[in-house]
């Protein structure tokens, strides 16, 4: 049985400003290729337990440059990757301005190693044919992003676009203390992010075109050495199932301390997939707020100070550490003190705020960004208007908070091995963040002095 929508005819104003487009391509690999997320694996993936796709959504407000969502399932797209998808787009005659591409990675841990992403995760070089298969991956899907871009623009239309926000349950936090520090199972005390942002398009006559949705949850529910979008693609593949024709996308908000739970089994994927549609579904056939333009968007590059630098031999003492991706991680800053290189001392870090209008405010961190930041951001912004993605256009490392880093842990320290990063982050990297978001987000979204911050989000007027 399908679910309907309402089809509300455009206005003469609304035909004269959005320009929508969605496409999507397969992007499964079709033979033996190591999976990333998890150190543990030894060998190339064992086969398709469900196919990875990468989807684009194309928006154009009247004579306003496009704006490009991509949606791509893949533990992290790294930066290197994206701007080489712009690059070939400029050079196909499809430029898109930096600010105005955002490149959404699900997180799943069951898609391809890409190159140049946790280089220490797996603690030992890969055999040549293994590297040889992720470098060819790689360069196929660099291709497929581009093509499913350009797909998104030639198919652009007049749209109305519109978002609410909902809630789903299945996140939790993953940081529990324990008398030796943080362990990773479920904390339900701790702090989370339920809400379910849906942006929708339909066409000139009503019909659903494309939906964007964004939780904040890790998409780690299975381990399987098979291919596999986790509860994100089983999300898109449920709303795609219910609405033939239709493009249904997934990011992720800010869930690094998030796991979603139960887990470990497909029937948990596959109904965590179904509750997050199910909550789709309701919200679009109820009244949403209209989204006009123009679209307003803004980068920011800040550097985002290591700690205190390591000596030589606490350097020789991790190299002889039992864990292999510990010991790995050192012999390389052992290796780049005997070339005379210099140890990064920060990382490159771009913040990313789309405005569209007053209606509503997009902020797009990239790396795994901690749950307090999505909460922050939406007390210090109008919570019913604002969004918060992380996973976007980079994935260079866990994102602390101040509260996370000061508790240490996985997320505070000890994922800086993997991802190939010299030394946790110095203390107060949240408020460098911060006031580059400050700097970037329109007045207009600003709370005021004296003004009351509302604890939930402000029903959804019908739209305009």
């Amino acid at each position: 049985m399908l679910f309907g929508w309402a089809a509300v005819a455009l206005t003469a104003a609304e035909k004269a400003g959005w320009k929508v487009g969605a496409a999507s391509v397969d992007i499964t690999p079709e033979y033996p290729v190591r999976l990333s997320g998890y150190g543990s694996r030894t060998g190339p993936h064992e086969g398709i337990q469900m196919r990875l796709h990468a989807k684009a959504l194309a928006l154009t407000w009247d004579a306003s440059p496009a704006a490009i969502m991509l949606t791509v399932d893949n533990c992290g797209v790294p930066a290197t990757m994206r701007a080489e998808v712009l690059r070939r787009l400029k050079e196909a005659g499809q430029a898109i301005e930096d600010a105005r591409f955002s490149l959404h990675s699900s997180h799943t841990h069951c898609a391809p190693a890409l190159p140049g992403l946790l280089p220490f995760l797996f603690g030992e070089e890969l055999p040549e044919d293994e590297q040889a298969a992720i470098n060819r991956y790689g360069e196929e899907l660099t291709g497929k992003l581009v093509n499913v871009v350009k797909e998104a623009l030639h198919k652009q239309e007049p749209a109305r676009v519109e978002w609410s926000t909902g809630k789903v349950l299945f996140a939790m936090n993953r940081r529990f203390k324990t008398e030796t520090g943080y362990s990773n199972s479920p904390n339900p005390y701790g702090p989370v992010d339920h809400a379910l942002p849906v942006l929708k398009v339909t066409d000139a006559s009503g019909k659903l075109r494309a939906l964007f949705t964004s939780y904040a949850c890790h998409c780690t529910t299975l381990s399987i050495n098979k291919t596999h979008p986790d509860w994100a693609g089983c999300a898109q593949k449920e709303l795609e199932l219910r609405f033939p024709g239709v493009v249904a996308m997934t990011a992720i908000g800010c869930g690094a301390d998030q796991n979603p739970y139960p887990r470990r089994d497909l029937a948990h994927v596959e109904r965590h997939g179904v509750d997050l549609a199910k909550e789709v579904v309701r919200l679009i056939n109820e009244p949403m707020k209209a989204v006009h333009g123009p679209l307003s968007c803004a980068n920011q590059e800040v550097m985002l100070p290591f700690d205190t630098p390591h000596d030589r031999a606490t350097w020789e003492q991790s190299s002889l550490d039992k864990n292999k991706a510990t010991a790995r991680h050192a012999r390389h800053f052992l290796d780049c003190l005997d070339r005379g290189e210099a140890i990064p001392a920060a990382l490159a870090y771009t913040v990313q705020v789309w405005s569209f209008s007053d209606d509503l405010l997009t902020i797009n961190l990239p790396g795994e960004v901690v749950v307090d930041y999505g909460l922050r951001f939406k007390k210090e912004y109008d919570r019913a208007r604002t969004w918060v993605n992380s996973y976007t256009n980079d994935v260079p490392c866990y994102i602390p908070s101040q509260r996370v880093w000061e508790e240490g842990g996985y997320e505070a320290a000890g994922a800086m091995v993997y991802y190939g990063r010299p030394n946790r982050f110095a203390s107060g990297v949240e408020e460098i963040i911060a006031q580059a978001v400050k700097e970037l987000v329109p007045a207009g979204f600003v709370h005021t002095a004296g003004e009351k911050i509302p604890d939930t989000p402000a029903p959804v007027p019908a739209s305009k």
